[in-house]
């Protein structure tokens, strides 16, 4: 002899599928939160800016070892101001490029980086600065934007 089911009908209420709405849309929301994606691509350009600031050090540094220990011509050693490397400003492009460094990193909100050998004799800027201080050393800038503020990127040698 069969069973017959004497409740009604079998399946889900509109109540229980608004509650599971809400908390799939509640954990969506957390989960966009701890993501929070506009984050992640600061840190990465932020990143990619400290991999460019220590590509353009290498590259000076291996200038100097093969000069003798002096810097390239058109940083200027006044230790009081930070030149940007450009062709306006501190244009040591071309005494990097392609010798030292296949081409010159150019900051992510720069426009036309990387600039290679043909680009270096041109305009360019690479929204980067140098400093040299008065015992030599060499310091590359960069305005980071995780926190955000004024050249919070730098790496000195």
């Amino acid at each position: 002899m069969k069973k017959q089911k004497l409740s009604g009908q079998a399946g889900f209420t509109l109540i229980e599928i608004l509650v599971v709405i809400g908390i799939i849309a509640i954990l969506a929301t957390i989960v966009l939160i701890a993501i929070n994606p506009a984050r992640q691509f600061r840190q990465a350009r932020d990143t990619q800016r400290v991999s460019n600031v220590n590509a353009i050090l290498n590259a000076i540094g291996q200038y100097i070892a093969d000069n003798k220990g002096k810097l390239p011509v058109d940083i200027d050693t006044d230790t009081a101001t930070k030149q940007l490397i450009s062709s306006g400003d501190s244009n040591i492009c071309l005494d990097l490029v392609p010798k030292y460094i296949s081409a010159l990193p150019a900051d992510p909100s720069a426009t036309g980086g990387p600039f290679d050998a043909a680009a270096c004799g041109g305009t360019y800027d690479s929204k980067y600065k140098i400093n040299v201080d008065v015992n030599g050393r060499v310091t590359i800038y960069a305005s980071g934007e995780e926190p955000a503020g004024t050249d919070n990127i730098s790496v000195t040698r």
